[in-house]
């Protein structure tokens, strides 16, 4: 099995389509679905359902598919390990972010990082949490800065960043605004503004509201933070939001409430990273830049009789 060939049968994957793979990959028609007839003999059996429109995945080609991302992953980890030992630090790295997560400042990081290792190219993709974790599983994102509720996906490993607690979001002239805290009880019967279902601040509050046994209405849903607020600006509902996000400027002219439940859901920001990925010396020097160093531990002091 050549790696050109997974290169190419991923092409088609994604496309959808045989001419347009080969106009991703700069070859001919011919020669990329030479290569996949090739690759599904090797394999002994049919990775695509091939129609006049667009192909389709077969089952043995969705199973491919995750492996395919894996071994191209692994391949180049393996020439950046090498150009490590020589001295050098290039190849690229993949980093994926939810929206205004607050508890990093990822322009200013990736710039500090591109002037440190000018040799490794940065590609950043935003996007919900569910679906970055997802693409960290499937290798194609190196690392993500993630706020996923309970435990990661199968094959992904979270690095915990900080928490911050949820806040209640309202224009200053609702009823809620006169005050401080606020109880469950108190949302049953608010219209929401909130992110998609795949954003991890969404995730957090369905989760909570199921949790105390109370239907949340939302009527609007917005994939991004400055839309969010302007709705709940101009009276639209309210919305629960992670502390960063209640602290933006642009969020200066509403009320935000706590929610007085000891037990209120917290955001908490980590770093996700392939389980069993082999060693990335881009992917390892960027979270050098990201984690806390740990403290070395203070020697023990044994009092002389």
């Amino acid at each position: 099995m050549e790696l050109r060939h997974l290169e190419y049968f991923i092409a088609v994957a994604e496309e959808r389509h045989f001419t347009r793979a080969a106009e991703r990959m700069h070859v001919a028609q011919s020669g990329l679905s030479a290569s996949i007839r090739t690759l599904e003999r090797e394999l002994g059996a049919d990775l695509f359902i091939r129609s006049t429109r667009r192909v389709e995945l077969t089952e043995a080609g969705r199973a491919l598919l995750i492996e395919a991302h894996r071994t191209l992953a692994s391949v180049d980890a393996a020439r950046d390990a090498v150009a490590a030992v020589q001295g050098l630090l290039r190849g690229t790295v993949s980093v994926g972010t939810e929206q205004c997560l607050g508890v990093i400042n990822l322009p200013p990081l990736l710039a500090r990082f591109r002037r440190t290792y000018p040799g490794v190219e940065i590609r950043l993709r935003h996007g919900g949490s569910t679906h970055l974790a997802d693409q960290v599983r499937l290798g194609r994102l190196d690392v993500a800065f993630v706020a996923l509720p309970g435990q990661p996906p199968d094959g992904v490993t979270l690095m915990p960043l900080a928490t911050e607690p949820m806040l209640l979001l309202c224009h200053p002239e609702h009823p809620l605004s006169a005050r401080d805290t606020v109880d469950w009880e108190s949302l049953r019967n608010e219209l929401f503004v909130d992110f998609s279902p795949d954003w991890g601040a969404r995730q957090l509050t369905d989760r909570a509201f199921t949790a105390v046994g109370l239907e949340r209405q939302v009527p609007l849903e917005v994939n991004d933070v400055h839309t969010l607020l302007e709705c709940v600006e101009q009276g639209l509902g309210v919305a629960m939001v992670p502390a960063p996000v209640a602290r933006k400027p642009s969020a200066k002219r509403l009320h935000a409430v706590t929610l007085s439940d000891p037990a209120a859901p917290r955001w908490q920001v980590s770093v996700a990273v392939p389980a069993a990925a082999p060693s990335s010396p881009a992917r390892d020097a960027l979270l050098k830049m990201v984690l806390p160093t740990p403290k070395p531990a203070r020697p023990s002091v044994t009092a002389i009789p």
